[in-house]
Protein backbone atom coordinates (compact mmCIF):
# COMPACT_ATOMS: atom_id res chain seq x y z
CA UNK A 1 0.00 0.00 0.00
CA UNK A 2 1.43 3.44 -1.11
CA UNK A 3 1.88 5.67 1.91
CA UNK A 4 -0.41 8.29 2.80
CA UNK A 5 0.87 11.78 1.87
CA UNK A 6 -0.39 15.07 3.10
CA UNK A 7 0.32 18.90 1.43
CA UNK A 8 1.00 21.57 3.52
CA UNK A 9 2.07 25.13 3.11
CA UNK A 10 4.16 25.14 6.55
CA UNK A 11 4.85 22.07 8.38
CA UNK A 12 5.62 22.44 12.33
CA UNK A 13 7.83 19.94 14.25
CA UNK A 14 7.12 20.14 17.93
CA UNK A 15 4.54 21.21 20.28
CA UNK A 16 6.82 23.13 22.69
CA UNK A 17 6.53 27.01 23.39
CA UNK A 18 8.05 27.54 19.94
CA UNK A 19 6.05 25.46 18.04
CA UNK A 20 2.60 26.46 19.45
CA UNK A 21 3.58 29.91 19.09
CA UNK A 22 4.17 29.08 15.18
CA UNK A 23 0.76 27.20 15.25
CA UNK A 24 -1.16 29.59 17.17
CA UNK A 25 -0.10 32.74 14.10
CA UNK A 26 -0.49 30.64 11.44
CA UNK A 27 -4.05 29.81 12.63
CA UNK A 28 -4.54 33.44 13.39
CA UNK A 29 -3.33 34.89 10.13
CA UNK A 30 -5.48 31.74 8.02
CA UNK A 31 -2.65 32.61 4.39
CA UNK A 32 -1.02 29.57 4.69
CA UNK A 33 -2.04 25.33 5.02
CA UNK A 34 -0.45 24.26 7.79
CA UNK A 35 0.31 20.56 10.13
CA UNK A 36 2.56 20.51 14.06
CA UNK A 37 3.51 17.14 14.69
CA UNK A 38 5.18 15.81 18.12
CA UNK A 39 5.77 12.47 19.24
CA UNK A 40 4.63 13.65 23.27
CA UNK A 41 1.08 12.80 23.30
CA UNK A 42 1.33 15.80 25.60
CA UNK A 43 1.95 19.32 24.33
CA UNK A 44 4.66 21.75 26.22
CA UNK A 45 8.08 20.04 25.53
CA UNK A 46 10.73 21.44 27.72
CA UNK A 47 8.08 23.28 29.52
CA UNK A 48 6.08 20.55 30.71
CA UNK A 49 5.54 19.24 34.11
CA UNK A 50 5.28 15.79 35.61
CA UNK A 51 3.12 14.44 38.63
CA UNK A 52 4.73 11.87 41.06
CA UNK A 53 2.48 8.82 41.98
CA UNK A 54 1.97 10.34 44.81
CA UNK A 55 0.28 13.68 43.32
CA UNK A 56 3.34 15.95 43.64
CA UNK A 57 3.83 18.20 40.52
CA UNK A 58 7.08 19.38 39.23
CA UNK A 59 8.12 21.11 36.12
CA UNK A 60 10.68 20.00 33.81
CA UNK A 61 13.25 22.70 35.27
CA UNK A 62 12.42 26.08 36.70
CA UNK A 63 9.97 27.91 34.66
CA UNK A 64 7.70 31.15 35.61
CA UNK A 65 5.97 33.47 33.30
CA UNK A 66 7.22 36.79 32.72
CA UNK A 67 6.77 38.41 29.49
CA UNK A 68 8.40 41.13 26.78
CA UNK A 69 5.19 40.90 24.61
CA UNK A 70 1.41 41.53 24.17
CA UNK A 71 1.36 39.01 21.97
CA UNK A 72 2.32 36.28 24.17
CA UNK A 73 0.59 37.73 27.02
CA UNK A 74 -2.40 37.47 25.01
CA UNK A 75 -2.39 33.79 23.66
CA UNK A 76 -2.05 32.31 27.26
CA UNK A 77 -4.50 34.68 28.51
CA UNK A 78 -6.81 33.44 25.90
CA UNK A 79 -5.78 29.74 27.59
CA UNK A 80 -6.30 30.41 30.46
CA UNK A 81 -8.87 33.94 30.89
CA UNK A 82 -10.10 33.14 34.19
CA UNK A 83 -8.43 35.48 37.19
CA UNK A 84 -8.47 32.17 39.26
CA UNK A 85 -6.59 30.22 36.71
CA UNK A 86 -3.07 32.08 38.24
CA UNK A 87 -1.29 33.25 40.45
CA UNK A 88 1.03 36.14 40.60
CA UNK A 89 4.03 36.49 43.31
CA UNK A 90 6.97 39.22 44.15
CA UNK A 91 10.22 37.08 43.69
CA UNK A 92 12.03 36.42 47.06
CA UNK A 93 15.04 34.65 46.12
CA UNK A 94 18.45 34.57 48.28
CA UNK A 95 22.44 33.45 47.19
CA UNK A 96 23.32 30.48 50.01
CA UNK A 97 27.12 32.08 51.40
CA UNK A 98 28.88 30.80 53.90
CA UNK A 99 25.84 29.55 55.75
CA UNK A 100 23.87 32.48 55.22
CA UNK A 101 21.19 34.24 52.88
CA UNK A 102 22.32 36.86 50.95
CA UNK A 103 19.32 38.30 48.82
CA UNK A 104 19.55 37.92 44.95
CA UNK A 105 21.35 39.13 43.03
CA UNK A 106 24.61 38.32 45.07
CA UNK A 107 26.87 41.37 43.19
CA UNK A 108 24.33 43.92 44.40
CA UNK A 109 23.29 42.60 47.94
CA UNK A 110 27.42 42.98 49.15
CA UNK A 111 26.33 44.91 51.98
CA UNK A 112 24.90 41.66 54.23
CA UNK A 113 28.97 40.08 54.14
CA UNK A 114 31.39 40.10 56.77
CA UNK A 115 32.93 43.71 56.68
CA UNK A 116 36.73 42.13 55.45
CA UNK A 117 34.66 40.73 52.65
CA UNK A 118 33.04 43.90 51.95
CA UNK A 119 36.24 45.86 51.93
CA UNK A 120 37.81 43.69 48.92
CA UNK A 121 34.82 43.17 46.89
CA UNK A 122 34.62 47.34 46.72
CA UNK A 123 38.56 47.51 46.39
CA UNK A 124 37.92 45.24 43.30
CA UNK A 125 34.78 47.23 41.99
CA UNK A 126 36.12 50.34 42.20
CA UNK A 127 39.46 49.12 40.53
CA UNK A 128 36.85 47.66 37.73
CA UNK A 129 35.13 51.08 37.02
CA UNK A 130 38.11 53.34 36.83
CA UNK A 131 39.52 50.81 34.35
CA UNK A 132 36.52 50.94 32.27
CA UNK A 133 36.55 54.68 32.16
CA UNK A 134 40.16 54.61 29.97
CA UNK A 135 39.32 51.59 27.79
CA UNK A 136 39.03 51.76 24.49
CA UNK A 137 35.36 51.36 23.42
CA UNK A 138 36.34 48.80 20.84
CA UNK A 139 38.27 46.67 23.34
CA UNK A 140 35.36 43.75 24.39
CA UNK A 141 35.71 41.07 27.06
CA UNK A 142 37.31 38.12 24.97
CA UNK A 143 34.59 35.87 27.02
CA UNK A 144 32.20 36.04 30.20
CA UNK A 145 34.93 35.63 32.68
CA UNK A 146 36.27 38.67 31.65
CA UNK A 147 33.43 40.26 31.28
CA UNK A 148 32.40 39.86 35.19
CA UNK A 149 36.28 40.86 35.95
CA UNK A 150 35.10 43.98 34.34
CA UNK A 151 31.86 44.21 35.49
CA UNK A 152 32.41 42.76 39.10
CA UNK A 153 36.10 43.04 39.92
CA UNK A 154 37.90 40.45 40.71
CA UNK A 155 37.07 39.32 44.47
CA UNK A 156 33.09 39.08 43.42
CA UNK A 157 34.53 37.41 40.89
CA UNK A 158 36.68 34.74 42.39
CA UNK A 159 33.97 34.05 45.41
CA UNK A 160 30.52 34.42 43.35
CA UNK A 161 30.18 34.90 39.86
CA UNK A 162 33.37 31.99 38.76
CA UNK A 163 32.00 28.98 40.88
CA UNK A 164 28.13 29.76 40.88
CA UNK A 165 27.91 30.53 37.21
CA UNK A 166 30.25 26.99 36.68
CA UNK A 167 27.80 25.17 38.67
CA UNK A 168 25.00 26.76 36.14
CA UNK A 169 26.72 26.05 33.11
CA UNK A 170 29.07 23.29 33.76
CA UNK A 171 31.83 24.90 31.49
CA UNK A 172 34.33 27.32 32.68
CA UNK A 173 32.95 30.54 31.83
CA UNK A 174 36.73 31.54 30.39
CA UNK A 175 34.78 29.02 27.69
CA UNK A 176 31.32 31.22 27.40
CA UNK A 177 30.87 34.10 25.33
CA UNK A 178 29.64 38.23 26.67
CA UNK A 179 27.40 38.25 24.16
CA UNK A 180 24.32 36.66 25.78
CA UNK A 181 24.51 38.38 29.03
CA UNK A 182 21.65 41.46 28.72
CA UNK A 183 19.34 41.55 31.12
CA UNK A 184 20.43 37.97 32.25
CA UNK A 185 23.21 39.66 34.86
CA UNK A 186 23.46 41.98 36.97
CA UNK A 187 26.30 44.92 36.41
CA UNK A 188 26.52 46.21 39.95
CA UNK A 189 25.96 50.47 40.09
CA UNK A 190 29.43 51.09 42.48
CA UNK A 191 27.69 54.61 43.70
CA UNK A 192 24.65 52.63 44.82
CA UNK A 193 26.46 49.40 46.44
CA UNK A 194 28.73 51.58 48.05
CA UNK A 195 25.87 53.75 49.82
CA UNK A 196 24.05 50.39 50.54
CA UNK A 197 27.50 48.87 52.30
CA UNK A 198 27.93 52.15 54.27
CA UNK A 199 24.06 52.23 55.14
CA UNK A 200 24.22 48.58 55.61
CA UNK A 201 21.16 48.44 53.00
CA UNK A 202 19.53 45.56 50.83
CA UNK A 203 19.22 46.42 47.33
CA UNK A 204 15.47 46.48 46.00
CA UNK A 205 14.46 44.06 42.92
CA UNK A 206 16.22 43.13 39.91
CA UNK A 207 15.32 41.32 36.80
CA UNK A 208 12.77 41.10 34.47
CA UNK A 209 11.31 38.37 36.50
CA UNK A 210 10.67 40.44 39.72
CA UNK A 211 7.51 39.85 39.46
CA UNK A 212 6.22 36.59 37.90
CA UNK A 213 2.74 34.31 37.21
CA UNK A 214 2.22 30.84 37.96
CA UNK A 215 -0.65 28.60 36.83
CA UNK A 216 -3.04 27.72 39.65
CA UNK A 217 -3.51 24.13 38.61
CA UNK A 218 -1.08 22.22 36.20
CA UNK A 219 2.07 23.32 36.65
CA UNK A 220 3.59 25.45 33.88
CA UNK A 221 3.12 22.47 31.40
CA UNK A 222 -1.31 22.99 31.98
CA UNK A 223 -0.15 26.62 30.20
CA UNK A 224 0.94 25.12 27.16
CA UNK A 225 -1.96 22.24 27.06
CA UNK A 226 -4.27 24.63 27.01
CA UNK A 227 -2.96 26.54 24.24
CA UNK A 228 -3.05 23.77 22.46
CA UNK A 229 -6.52 22.91 22.76
CA UNK A 230 -6.98 26.80 21.28
CA UNK A 231 -5.63 25.04 18.00
CA UNK A 232 -7.84 23.35 15.25
CA UNK A 233 -7.51 19.70 16.44
CA UNK A 234 -7.37 18.39 12.85
CA UNK A 235 -4.07 20.31 12.01
CA UNK A 236 -2.44 19.16 15.27
CA UNK A 237 -0.43 14.98 15.25
CA UNK A 238 0.58 14.63 18.78
CA UNK A 239 1.47 11.04 20.20
CA UNK A 240 3.31 8.17 18.06
CA UNK A 241 1.20 9.18 14.55
CA UNK A 242 3.31 12.56 14.93
CA UNK A 243 6.67 10.77 15.31
CA UNK A 244 8.95 12.32 12.59
CA UNK A 245 11.76 9.21 11.50
CA UNK A 246 13.30 11.28 8.51
CA UNK A 247 13.41 14.70 6.41
CA UNK A 248 14.18 14.97 3.44
CA UNK A 249 14.95 18.59 2.80
CA UNK A 250 15.77 18.25 -1.19
CA UNK A 251 12.79 16.44 -1.76
CA UNK A 252 10.62 18.70 1.00
CA UNK A 253 9.23 15.85 2.69
CA UNK A 254 9.07 14.68 6.67
CA UNK A 255 8.67 11.07 6.90
CA UNK A 256 6.22 9.94 9.93
CA UNK A 257 6.27 6.97 11.82
CA UNK A 258 2.65 6.04 10.57
CA UNK A 259 3.59 5.77 7.34
CA UNK A 260 2.56 9.16 6.45
CA UNK A 261 4.71 11.64 4.16
CA UNK A 262 4.37 15.67 4.77
CA UNK A 263 4.73 17.74 1.85
CA UNK A 264 5.78 20.84 2.72
CA UNK A 265 6.85 24.28 1.64
CA UNK A 266 8.31 25.74 4.48
CA UNK A 267 9.51 23.98 7.44
CA UNK A 268 10.27 25.18 11.26
CA UNK A 269 11.89 22.46 13.42
CA UNK A 270 11.61 22.87 17.26
CA UNK A 271 13.98 19.97 18.09
CA UNK A 272 17.67 21.03 19.07
CA UNK A 273 19.71 21.71 16.00
CA UNK A 274 21.89 18.98 16.28
CA UNK A 275 19.07 16.52 16.09
CA UNK A 276 17.71 18.28 13.32
CA UNK A 277 21.63 17.68 11.85
CA UNK A 278 21.40 13.71 12.40
CA UNK A 279 17.59 13.65 11.70
CA UNK A 280 18.34 15.65 8.49
CA UNK A 281 21.12 12.83 7.58
CA UNK A 282 23.11 16.06 6.72
CA UNK A 283 27.31 15.16 7.20
CA UNK A 284 28.33 19.08 6.25
CA UNK A 285 25.51 20.42 8.90
CA UNK A 286 26.41 18.06 11.27
CA UNK A 287 30.32 19.22 10.67
CA UNK A 288 29.06 23.38 10.95
CA UNK A 289 27.11 22.60 14.11
CA UNK A 290 30.62 20.63 16.15
CA UNK A 291 31.51 23.45 17.98
CA UNK A 292 28.51 23.81 20.09
CA UNK A 293 28.04 22.76 23.74
CA UNK A 294 25.27 22.11 25.16
CA UNK A 295 24.59 20.97 29.50
CA UNK A 296 22.39 18.26 30.58
CA UNK A 297 19.82 19.04 33.63
CA UNK A 298 18.82 16.66 36.48
CA UNK A 299 15.81 17.86 37.88
CA UNK A 300 15.08 15.99 41.30
CA UNK A 301 11.93 16.54 43.44
CA UNK A 302 11.35 15.82 47.44
CA UNK A 303 7.45 16.00 49.01
CA UNK A 304 7.60 16.33 52.63
CA UNK A 305 4.72 15.70 54.96
CA UNK A 306 4.20 18.79 57.36
CA UNK A 307 3.47 22.08 57.59
CA UNK A 308 6.14 24.31 55.41
CA UNK A 309 8.79 25.16 58.05
CA UNK A 310 9.05 29.14 58.92
CA UNK A 311 12.69 29.05 57.85
CA UNK A 312 11.49 27.92 54.32
CA UNK A 313 8.92 31.21 54.75
CA UNK A 314 7.74 32.70 51.22
CA UNK A 315 10.79 31.86 49.08
CA UNK A 316 10.98 31.07 45.31
CA UNK A 317 14.01 29.77 44.52
CA UNK A 318 17.44 29.84 46.04
CA UNK A 319 21.02 29.63 44.53
CA UNK A 320 23.89 27.24 45.57
CA UNK A 321 27.41 28.37 45.42
CA UNK A 322 29.67 25.75 47.83
CA UNK A 323 30.11 22.40 47.23
CA UNK A 324 27.88 20.96 50.36
CA UNK A 325 25.11 20.53 47.74
CA UNK A 326 25.11 18.85 44.21
CA UNK A 327 22.47 21.26 42.85
CA UNK A 328 22.67 25.18 42.02
CA UNK A 329 18.92 26.31 42.74
CA UNK A 330 16.00 24.88 44.38
CA UNK A 331 12.63 25.94 44.15
CA UNK A 332 9.84 25.85 46.79
CA UNK A 333 7.49 24.68 44.26
CA UNK A 334 4.85 24.08 46.58
CA UNK A 335 5.11 28.27 47.27
CA UNK A 336 4.28 28.29 43.59
CA UNK A 337 0.71 27.17 43.84
CA UNK A 338 -1.27 25.26 46.31
CA UNK A 339 -2.34 22.48 43.94
CA UNK A 340 1.43 21.77 43.11
CA UNK A 341 0.77 19.05 46.04
CA UNK A 342 -2.18 16.78 47.31
CA UNK A 343 -4.53 18.43 49.55
CA UNK A 344 -3.94 17.89 53.45
CA UNK A 345 -6.65 14.71 53.32
CA UNK A 346 -4.90 13.00 50.81
CA UNK A 347 -3.22 9.88 53.08
CA UNK A 348 0.45 9.23 51.71
CA UNK A 349 3.01 6.76 53.73
CA UNK A 350 6.61 8.56 54.93
CA UNK A 351 9.34 6.71 52.41
CA UNK A 352 11.97 7.85 54.65
CA UNK A 353 13.46 10.79 56.71
CA UNK A 354 15.26 12.72 55.56
CA UNK A 355 18.54 11.95 57.61
CA UNK A 356 17.85 8.08 55.43
CA UNK A 357 16.15 6.66 58.80
CA UNK A 358 13.08 4.46 58.55
CA UNK A 359 10.47 6.15 59.56
CA UNK A 360 8.70 4.54 63.17
CA UNK A 361 5.09 4.33 60.92
CA UNK A 362 4.61 3.17 57.32
CA UNK A 363 0.75 3.49 57.75
CA UNK A 364 -0.99 5.82 55.51
CA UNK A 365 -1.03 9.56 56.96
CA UNK A 366 -2.87 13.02 55.69
CA UNK A 367 -0.46 15.88 55.34
CA UNK A 368 -0.39 19.03 54.74
CA UNK A 369 2.51 18.77 52.19
CA UNK A 370 4.94 20.75 50.72
CA UNK A 371 7.71 19.85 47.93
CA UNK A 372 11.09 21.32 46.76
CA UNK A 373 12.41 21.13 43.01
CA UNK A 374 16.35 21.02 42.57
CA UNK A 375 18.35 21.47 39.14
CA UNK A 376 21.94 19.85 38.95
CA UNK A 377 23.79 20.51 36.06
CA UNK A 378 25.97 17.90 33.97
CA UNK A 379 28.83 18.07 31.39
CA UNK A 380 31.72 16.14 30.57
CA UNK A 381 33.35 19.33 32.48
CA UNK A 382 31.36 18.57 35.16
CA UNK A 383 29.66 14.75 35.42
CA UNK A 384 27.31 13.88 37.83
CA UNK A 385 26.62 10.38 39.75
CA UNK A 386 23.35 9.39 38.90
CA UNK A 387 23.44 6.54 41.40
CA UNK A 388 23.58 8.41 44.16
CA UNK A 389 22.05 12.12 43.54
CA UNK A 390 18.80 11.69 45.27
CA UNK A 391 20.77 10.73 48.18
CA UNK A 392 23.43 13.48 47.62
CA UNK A 393 20.60 16.36 47.21
CA UNK A 394 18.47 15.04 49.90
CA UNK A 395 22.20 15.53 51.79
CA UNK A 396 22.34 18.65 50.25
CA UNK A 397 18.66 20.26 51.43
CA UNK A 398 20.25 19.38 55.42
CA UNK A 399 23.50 21.03 55.11
CA UNK A 400 21.71 24.48 53.58
CA UNK A 401 19.20 24.01 55.83
CA UNK A 402 16.48 23.42 53.80
CA UNK A 403 15.41 20.16 55.40
CA UNK A 404 15.90 19.24 58.66
CA UNK A 405 16.81 15.68 59.63
CA UNK A 406 13.50 14.25 60.64
CA UNK A 407 11.72 15.64 57.98
CA UNK A 408 9.47 13.13 56.52
CA UNK A 409 9.72 12.66 52.99
CA UNK A 410 6.37 11.01 51.12
CA UNK A 411 7.42 11.20 47.29
CA UNK A 412 10.81 11.52 45.45
CA UNK A 413 11.57 12.63 41.63
CA UNK A 414 14.15 12.38 39.63
CA UNK A 415 14.83 13.34 35.82
CA UNK A 416 17.33 13.90 33.39
CA UNK A 417 17.27 15.96 30.81
CA UNK A 418 20.23 15.26 27.70
CA UNK A 419 19.89 19.08 26.78
CA UNK A 420 19.57 21.18 29.35
CA UNK A 421 20.92 24.63 28.67
CA UNK A 422 22.40 25.45 25.27
CA UNK A 423 26.02 27.01 25.92
CA UNK A 424 26.44 30.42 24.70
CA UNK A 425 30.41 29.25 24.13
CA UNK A 426 32.67 31.37 22.47
CA UNK A 427 32.34 29.73 19.45
CA UNK A 428 28.85 29.65 19.27
CA UNK A 429 27.78 32.98 17.45
CA UNK A 430 30.18 32.04 14.21
CA UNK A 431 28.51 28.56 13.80
CA UNK A 432 24.93 29.99 14.40
CA UNK A 433 25.52 32.62 11.25
CA UNK A 434 26.64 29.79 9.23
CA UNK A 435 24.44 27.20 10.15
CA UNK A 436 20.69 29.38 10.04
CA UNK A 437 21.30 30.93 6.84
CA UNK A 438 22.35 26.90 5.01
CA UNK A 439 19.07 25.69 6.57
CA UNK A 440 16.90 28.90 5.56
CA UNK A 441 18.36 28.21 1.78
CA UNK A 442 16.49 25.05 2.23
CA UNK A 443 12.95 27.24 3.63
CA UNK A 444 14.05 25.42 7.30
CA UNK A 445 13.90 27.35 10.18
CA UNK A 446 15.18 26.00 12.83
CA UNK A 447 14.06 28.12 16.25
CA UNK A 448 13.68 27.73 19.79
CA UNK A 449 15.85 27.18 22.94
CA UNK A 450 17.82 24.66 21.07
CA UNK A 451 16.67 24.97 17.76
CA UNK A 452 18.39 28.58 17.42
CA UNK A 453 20.29 27.77 20.11
CA UNK A 454 20.00 31.47 21.73
CA UNK A 455 20.08 31.20 25.58
CA UNK A 456 19.29 34.87 25.91
CA UNK A 457 16.09 34.56 23.83
CA UNK A 458 15.35 31.27 25.45
CA UNK A 459 12.68 31.66 27.58
CA UNK A 460 9.05 30.64 27.35
CA UNK A 461 8.15 33.67 25.97
CA UNK A 462 11.17 34.40 23.89
CA UNK A 463 10.77 30.48 22.91
CA UNK A 464 6.94 31.32 21.72
CA UNK A 465 7.48 34.29 19.55
CA UNK A 466 10.35 33.16 17.85
CA UNK A 467 7.79 30.44 16.48
CA UNK A 468 5.13 33.32 15.79
CA UNK A 469 7.85 35.76 13.98
CA UNK A 470 8.94 32.68 12.38
CA UNK A 471 5.43 32.49 10.88
CA UNK A 472 5.50 35.84 9.74
CA UNK A 473 9.01 36.19 8.26
CA UNK A 474 7.56 32.86 5.88
CA UNK A 475 4.08 34.64 5.36
CA UNK A 476 5.43 38.00 4.78
CA UNK A 477 9.23 38.70 4.88
CA UNK A 478 8.88 39.74 8.51
CA UNK A 479 11.72 40.94 10.47
CA UNK A 480 12.42 38.43 13.51
CA UNK A 481 13.09 40.71 15.84
CA UNK A 482 13.61 37.99 18.67
CA UNK A 483 15.98 35.68 17.00
CA UNK A 484 17.97 38.65 15.59
CA UNK A 485 17.79 41.29 18.31
CA UNK A 486 17.91 39.58 21.63
CA UNK A 487 19.50 43.61 23.60
CA UNK A 488 16.42 45.14 21.61
CA UNK A 489 13.55 42.55 22.65
CA UNK A 490 14.62 42.43 26.19
CA UNK A 491 14.84 45.85 26.71
CA UNK A 492 11.53 47.28 25.37
CA UNK A 493 7.73 45.98 25.63
CA UNK A 494 7.04 44.67 22.64
CA UNK A 495 3.10 46.09 21.31
CA UNK A 496 3.51 45.69 17.48
CA UNK A 497 1.35 43.01 17.36
CA UNK A 498 -1.97 41.69 19.08
CA UNK A 499 -3.97 38.70 18.91
CA UNK A 500 -6.94 40.14 17.77
CA UNK A 501 -5.70 42.61 15.43
CA UNK A 502 -3.64 41.47 12.36
CA UNK A 503 -3.53 43.02 8.99
CA UNK A 504 -1.84 40.82 6.78
CA UNK A 505 0.37 42.22 3.76
CA UNK A 506 -2.24 41.58 1.50
CA UNK A 507 -5.11 43.18 3.16
CA UNK A 508 -6.46 39.57 4.50
CA UNK A 509 -7.52 38.70 7.94
CA UNK A 510 -8.92 40.32 10.85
Amino acid sequence: MAAKQIHVDVLVIGAGPTGLGAAKRLQQTNQASWLIVDSNETPGGLASTDITPEGFLFDVGGHVIFSHYKYFDDCIDEALPKESDWYTHQRISYVRFRGKWVPYPFQNNIAVLENDEKVRCLDDLIDAALEARTRDPSDKPKNFDEWNIRNVGNRLNEIFMRPYNFRVWAVPTTKMNATWVGERVAAPNVKLLTRNVILDKVAGNWGPNATFRFPAEGGTGGIWIAVAKTLEQKKTRFGAHGAVTKIDAEAKKVHLKDGTVVKYGSLIPTMAIDTLAQTLRDAHLEKILKPLFYSSTNVIGVGIRGQRPERIGDKCWLYFVEDNCPFYRATIFSNYSPFNQPQEDVKLPTKRLANGKKPASTAALPGPYWSLMLEVSESSYKPVKHETLLEDSIQGLINTSLLAPEDEIVSTYVRRFDHGYPTPSVERNGVLAEALPYLRSKDILSRGRFGAWKYEVGNQDHSFMQGVEAVDNIISGGVELTLNNPDFVNTRANTERRLNDFKAVNGAGK
